[in-house]
Order: C-alpha cells, then sequence, then structure tokens
C-alpha cells in the first residue's frame, strides 16, 4: 500500500472537526504548506491560487518524485492522530474546552450551597463528608451510623446530628440528593412541592413502601393496599409524574460534542441541490516563497532535497483533501437521489439502501463506503443527519416491493402514538396492522423494533383504567 494510499484513506475517516485540527498539525509541520489568504490577495489571484494550488509549484522541479518508495509510511512526515499541536498555548486549551465542555459536577454543586449556608463549622464538616458520600445518581452510598462512625473521633457528635444534616443536604437543589432510593428520594420532592396535599400520607405510604407496584403498573395494587378511589389515584399519578426520578441526572459530567454538517442539501425550484459546507472546505495552498527558493540556485544541496521534499508532501496532502472532498460529495449525491422521497415526506418514505448499492453506483469499495459514512453528517430541510441514518435493511412486501426497517419503525411508532391509551396495541395487532398495509414482518421485528424506538411494551403502556 502506497503512502499515497495510506494518507487517503486516513483522510476519509476524519469527521470535519477531526479534519481542521490533522490540517493544522500538518501546516505546523511542513512549511511548504499555507493558508490561503483571502484578505491579503485580490479576488481574481484568490481565484486562480485556490483553483489549482499545486500546479503552479509543477513547473519548479521536474526532479521531484511522483511517489515516495512504497515501504515509506505516511506516519514518517505527518503525525495522522488527532491531538492538539501545542497543548500548553492559550489557543489549544480554548479549543479542547470549546470541543469538550463539560458541566458543573453534582458534588461541587452541593458543596457550593453548603459554604455559603448558616450552618455551623461541625455541621458543615457532617455535610462535607455526607455529599462525598453521594454518588453520581444522587444517592447516599453509606448509612448515617455509618457516618457517624467516621466522624465521631474528630468530632463530638450524635446520630441526631447526622440526621439533621442529611435532612438540610436532601433539601438543596436538587431537591431529593442524599435519599437512600428512588422511593425516598421522590418522596422528598413530594413533601417539598405539596407539603399540605390531601394524599400526602397516601403518597409517602405508595413511594417508601409499594413503588414496586407502581413500577410494575399494578394499578389495582395500589388501590387494594393504600385504599384509592379511581379518581384518587388518578390525582396521585398524574402528581407523582411532575417528580423526577433522577434529580441528578443534569449534573451529571458529560461531553458536549459539536456537529458542523459536511453537506447542505436545499431544495431549488423543485430540484434538490447538494452542496459543500464551506466552513469544512480547507483554503490552503503551496507556500509559494518556499517554493520559489528551489530556482535559487545559491542554495545548498541539503536545503534543496528538504524543500523538495516538503513540496511533495505538501501536493499530496492538497491532494488527499480534493479526493476527500469529491468523495463526500458524491456519496451525499447518490444518497439525496435514492432518498428524494424521505427528503420529501419523511421517516415513512424510506427507502432501503445499504452500503453495496452505493458501492456500485459509484464504482468505489465498501469499505470506502463505510468511511465516508461514519461520522459526516448531512443537513437537510428536516434536519442533521448523519449519512448512515440513510442506510437500513428491507421488509417485503405483498406488493413484491421493498420497505426499509427505518419506514417499519416510523410506522410501528405513528400507529402506537394514534392507538387508545387505555387499550394499546399489542406486538401481535401492530404485525397485523402492519400486514393489512402490506408489509410481511414478523411478530419478533416488530417487537425488536418497537424496543428500538425505547417504547415499552403494551402492559406498560396501559393507561389506568
Amino acid at each position: 500500500m502506497t503512502p499515497q494510499l495510506q494518507q487517503a484513506i486516513k483522510m476519509l475517516q476524519l469527521s470535519s472537526m477531526e479534519l481542521e485540527q490533522e490540517i493544522q498539525n500538518v501546516l505546523e509541520s511542513n512549511p511548504l504548506l499555507d493558508r490561503v489568504d483571502n484578505d491579503a490577495i485580490d479576488s481574481q489571484e484568490a481565484a486562480t491560487e485556490t483553483e489549482s494550488p499545486v500546479e503552479s509549484s509543477d513547473s519548479l522541479s521536474e526532479s521531484i518524485p511522483e511517489e515516495l518508495p512504497t515501504d515509506s509510511e505516511w506516519e514518517d512526515t505527518y503525525d495522522t492522530e488527532w491531538k492538539v499541536s501545542n497543548p500548553d498555548s492559550d489557543s489549544a486549551s480554548d479549543y479542547i474546552e470549546k470541543l469538550h465542555a463539560n458541566s458543573e459536577g453534582l458534588s461541587e454543586h452541593l458543596l457550593w450551597q453548603i459554604d455559603l449556608s448558616n450552618l455551623s463549622i461541625i455541621d458543615k464538616k457532617i455535610a462535607h463528608l455526607i455529599v462525598d458520600y453521594i454518588n453520581e445518581e444522587g444517592l447516599l452510598t453509606e448509612s448515617p451510623e455509618s457516618i457517624l462512625t467516621a466522624l465521631e473521633s474528630d468530632l463530638l457528635i450524635e446520630l441526631d446530628d447526622v440526621m439533621a444534616v442529611l435532612r438540610f443536604v436532601q433539601h438543596l437543589d436538587p431537591i431529593g440528593v442524599g435519599a437512600k432510593d428512588l422511593g425516598e428520594g421522590l418522596w422528598l420532592q413530594f413533601d417539598y412541592h405539596f407539603p399540605n396535599h390531601a394524599l400526602k400520607k397516601k403518597a409517602q405510604l405508595l413511594l417508601n413502601k409499594n413503588l414496586d407496584l407502581l413500577a410494575k403498573r399494578d394499578y389495582k395494587g395500589i388501590k387494594r393496599e393504600i385504599r384509592l378511589n379511581n379518581e384518587q389515584l388518578d390525582s396521585l399519578v398524574d402528581l407523582l409524574k411532575t417528580l423526577n426520578p433522577y434529580p441528578a441526572s443534569s449534573f451529571a459530567e458529560s461531553n458536549v460534542d459539536y456537529v458542523k454538517p459536511d453537506v447542505y442539501v436545499r431544495k431549488v425550484k423543485g430540484e434538490w441541490v447538494v452542496s459543500h459546507n464551506p466552513e469544512t472546505l480547507p483554503e490552503i495552498c503551496i507556500n509559494q516563497g518556499y517554493a520559489d527558493m528551489l530556482s535559487n540556485s545559491s542554495i545548498d544541496s541539503a536545503a534543496s532535497d528538504y524543500i523538495k521534499n516538503n513540496l511533495q508532501q505538501a501536493r499530496w496532502f492538497i491532494k488527499s483533501l480534493e479526493n476527500r472532498s469529491s468523495t463526500i460529495l458524491n456519496v451525499a449525491h447518490a444518497i439525496v437521489e435514492r432518498q428524494m422521497a424521505f427528503l420529501q415526506y419523511g421517516d415513512e418514505a424510506m427507502k432501503p439502501m445499504v452500503l453495496k448499492d452505493l458501492a456500485v453506483q459509484l464504482d468505489l469499495h465498501e469499505s470506502t463506503i463505510s468511511r465516508v459514512t461514519t461520522r459526516k453528517f448531512l443537513h437537510t430541510p428536516r434536519g442533521i443527519f448523519e449519512f448512515k441514518h440513510f442506510f437500513s435493511s428491507h421488509i417485503n412486501t405483498e406488493a413484491g416491493g421493498e420497505c426499509s426497517a427505518t419506514a417499519i419503525r416510523a410506522m410501528i411508532k405513528k400507529i402506537i402514538t394514534a392507538e387508545n391509551p387505555r387499550k394499546p396495541y399489542s406486538d401481535n395487532k401492530l404485525t397485523n396492522l402492519l400486514n393489512e398495509q402490506g408489509i410481511n414482518v414478523a411478530r419478533r421485528t416488530v417487537a425488536k423494533y418497537r424496543e428500538a424506538l425505547l417504547i415499552p411494551s403494551s402492559h406498560d403502556r396501559k393507561a389506568l383504567s
């Protein structure tokens, strides 16, 4: 495998943001490459240089080889690992912070409130240890007795002191953290938001002792154990739905990944038009100042060889960028051509398509299609989708045609959305309804698609009777 091919393959795998960082790394390592400065040159010169930035260097030296030896590696010249070239610089730090922005952690949020409170120094020490024992889900992992044991050698306190501080922590924002389990966390929220509600005692009994019945949607069992009529049960469940079973979820540390579409799809005068996102098209060219040094007869052979080698590498890099851009655009064209119905009507009109379909159409290898469609995004009037979104297997129809899995999932979601909530459709019923529309699909397939949509079973969807 030649270095050129190695590079082309690796370039295809990069997302638009990874590509930008890779370009920055290469620019810093190769003086023969430079960014096009559109502000420093007039429009005519810019058009000429960007149209064919490499051609002007062809006449510099006919001795520049077309290829390096096939046993050389691209990594010998360029580091293809995606990383910030100068981690000590402010710009590098800003880049990482913008790329991966972490939200404030739960512990920091709780400690901030505790430190600003009017608690005594001793109580703050107790509160700090309690926070240490609260996990990412907001639950207390140690008992108050264990917390007392850990503190009593340093502080003169009793269990009542720990319990009082624990109640304080449980009523910090977000309400419900520091509970021993899900039921207590929900009860803390209910007691805070509905302190004088007529069903308060019933809610406490349900959440602290009969939460398993609520999880199983055993409403008859709930009415029997807590002695509620239908109206009271409806009212209580509606109140519980306003509570957050995971109050700490908003403080979970997670990376924010920014998506920059590679291709835009617009409908212009009745025709779908596919174009590159100009922000993802790097404007780089040969640094003519360094390239012109080859014509200087006074330059020594070592410097001449250095410039020639870097010039060849620069030409390869620009060519790889051009190949990457053209391949992405060709694949996007092929996707849009096959999925116009989806763009017009939505998921239910998605046609079945696999990698082989585009590989045959574009005369490319399936692995190339796979690389191009990974972490590349298409901006359409229906939203931003990864290229892979448009690929799905097919199901045969009674008419002898094919229906994509994406379309079938959309049909299932539409049917369930319109069902009577008190009489939800079983998977068997969904299968029959799809069969009536000419879609030959098995019940197990319907169940698999329903679960993929995160839609509960008919038993769990059943509304209160």
